[in-house]
């Protein structure tokens, strides 16, 4: 079968057998393929000899198989090798730490918890009762003060404030403590340990130093994990530390650790010796007898963290901090190196109760606290402000901000304070060592959200706000 097309004369004809042959102005080309020719282009599968010798041969196979061979050996050293690296690489390891380092301290007065509907119950049972809403802040000790009563001299170490409660509702709030999770201590500041009175009469004094052993030994044996002194005592001395501590080792174990805490004043100049005890709390805000200014507590805030720490530290508010500075303080104490000391009630703000938050802040910091290895025992580094610092429409008596790194490994944690009342603009300058970028992690005003970079932060007044930080394209 043919197709003939017209077309002009001009053109001749072509076919499918071959060249122009005729020249009638017509072009024939076969359609359809005989039957005989299409049998013979039948395919057909090739054999494994022409496979062999289309593939290059047997020796091409012996090459390909050796090279897939090497491939996977390559493959597996480098896996080890990579390995290896991993394994010998350098890695900072999370220290172990104790449970006085690691927990957040309670100060609470029994008084302070009474029923105004009965008086059937006890002071001390109103802290049993407390136990499991301390337990959710993420409280892990309670030092109770106020216990004995101060009206003898010398105190009765062994005997209960009768109106606070009874020595077997004591052993109900030891027992509960424990179920709790929640260890107890016993505060013994602002107690004449030893009489005034009895000046240099050794043995006068040597008695009063075996009643005290006396005594301590006999509210560890209810289950108390340790005791508090202040450095301004008349019993406090190197000498009563030692005798302490022994009696201290003596009552503790790998699962529970008994330990003695000094509270340091400021108006005390006593060195504390490391190896006698566990914690030196201090005083983040000097005492004073009236509110102090803005400007007076980012002075004190300054020198206080500028103050090399060789011991452990453990942090208190101190007296004297305005009612709108108590959000940024309770920030600087769950953000600084060591143990925070909170009192009965900094973890309720007044501000954020009118807000319905009143613990939003506190759960925040302790979530954050507890997460962070940067924030539990990452280095700290101050980072002072220089005069190249901006302020947006200020004066030269302006309160500076403050700032502070908390450093782990890669992880790094801005924590930027302005105490002031008017706001302040950051220079981009003022730290160009710190990565531009971060997130938000908390701030005073819980309205602080999502990433944010360095060169646009303008801080409130009476504002904390703490930043994790990005390293470059990478974060961390």
């Amino acid at each position: 079968m043919t197709l003939k097309v017209e077309v002009d004369p001009g053109y001749g004809s072509a076919s499918a057998r071959g060249p122009f042959t005729e020249l009638d102005g017509s072009e024939t080309v076969p359609l359809l393929i005989p039957e005989d020719q299409h049998q013979q282009y039948t395919w057909k599968p090739l054999s494994k000899e022409e496979l062999l010798k289309c593939a290059g041969g047997p020796e091409w196979r012996k090459f390909r198989s050796r090279l897939v061979l090497c491939f996977w050996i390559g493959w597996l050293i480098m896996l080890g090798t990579a390995i290896a690296i991993i394994v010998q690489s350098p890695r900072i390891a999370s220290p172990s730490l104790h449970w006085w380092q690691r927990d957040v301290f309670y100060c609470l007065q029994p008084a302070l918890f009474m029923d105004a509907d009965s008086d059937e119950v006890s002071h001390i049972s109103r802290v049993s009762e407390q136990l499991p809403y301390l337990k959710s802040l993420g409280v892990g000790a309670v030092i109770l003060e106020g216990f004995f009563r101060h009206d003898s001299s010398p105190p009765n170490l062994t005997e209960i404030d009768q109106s606070l409660g009874t020595l077997p509702q004591f052993t109900r709030l030891i027992t509960e403590s424990r179920k709790a999770g929640v260890r107890v201590m016993l505060d013994l500041c602002e107690l004449d340990l030893f009489e005034q009175e009895s000046g240099n009469d050794t043995q006068v004094w040597s008695g009063a130093s075996e009643y005290i052993q006396y005594s301590l030994r006999y509210w560890l044996e209810y289950g108390v994990s340790g005791f508090g002194i202040c450095d301004t005592d008349a019993a406090f001395s190197t000498e009563t530390l030692m005798e302490w501590n022994v009696l201290m080792q003596e009552f503790s174990s790998q699962d529970d650790e008994r330990i003695l805490m000094v509270r340091q004043t400021k108006v005390s100049n006593i060195t504390v010796n490391g190896s006698l005890v566990e914690l030196v709390t201090k005083s983040l805000i000097p005492p004073s007898h009236h509110p102090l200014s803005p400007a007076e507590v980012t002075e004190a805030m300054e020198a206080s963290l500028q103050t090399p720490q060789g011991l452990w530290p453990s942090w208190t508010v101190g007296g004297g901090v305005p009612l709108e500075l108590q959000r940024a303080i309770l920030v600087l104490i769950m953000t600084l190196p060591g143990t925070p000391v909170i009192k009965y009630g900094d973890e309720v703000n007044p501000i954020q109760e009118q807000l319905n938050q009143p613990l939003a802040l506190f759960h925040t910091l302790i979530q954050s606290r507890a997460r962070e290895e940067a924030l539990h025992f990452g280095r700290f580094t101050f980072l002072p402000f220089n005069s190249s610092m901006s302020s947006s429409g200020l004066n030269s008596t302006a309160t500076p901000p403050l700032a502070f790194l908390r450093s782990w490994g890669c992880v790094h944690f801005l924590v930027l304070f302005n105490l002031g009342s008017e706001p302040h603009t950051l220079d981009p300058d003022w730290a160009p060592s710190l990565p531009e970028a971060g997130v938000f992690l908390t701030s005073t005003g819980l309205d602080r959200f999502g990433p944010v970079s360095l060169r646009s932060i303008k801080m409130q007044p009476h504002e904390a706000i703490v930043i994790k930080l990005f390293e470059s394209d990478n974060s961390s």
